[in-house]
């Protein structure tokens, strides 16, 4: 059972504007604890971000009973991420300050291949080629997701 509470906002972050619906992102996962979007500059197309409506700035801040609910949601959308993109699996990373471009917690879902071309921490950050690849990229992960949810619900399988 996901945790109720009153979302805690930064009126500065450009996360909670996104949570708040008035920051440019391609959302491809919401639900009453968390939203997740396109990552605008991709390790690979599918590369998402997974947040907490609330405001905290680290894992650290982080109420326990957000962290269960939270890595759940994190877990779905990696599956999610590598069946849509076709992967063979996924990286899952966050950053807590350093190499924190956003001060608001989030969770990096990165589509992952063998002999991809990452190596270490330094990986080579790109952008998408339009907006219509972003836009087709948020739809193919938003369809998969629904199919999976599909499959949770008790008519999802009549």
């Amino acid at each position: 059972m996901k945790p109720h509470r009153t979302l805690k906002t930064d009126e500065s972050c450009q996360f909670c504007q996104i949570v708040a619906g008035k920051g440019d992102a391609k959302v491809v996962f919401d639900d009453e604890i968390s939203v997740a979007f396109l990552d605008s500059r991709p390790l690979f197309p599918g590369h998402c971000l997974l947040i907490p409506k609330s405001h905290y700035e680290t894992l650290a801040d982080l109420p326990t009973d957000l962290v269960g609910p939270l890595f759940s949601d994190a877990r779905h959308l990696a599956n999610v991420v590598k069946s849509a993109m076709g992967a063979e699996g996924t990286f899952v990373a966050m950053n807590n300050i350093v190499s924190q471009s956003v001060p608001h917690f989030h969770i990096h879902i990165v589509p992952r291949r063998r002999r991809d071309g990452l190596r270490g921490f330094f990986w080579p950050r790109g952008k998408y080629e339009s907006e219509e690849e972003e836009n087709a990229v948020r739809d193919i992960l938003i369809s998969q997701l629904k199919k999976e949810i599909a499959k949770l619900s008790p008519a999802g399988g009549a």
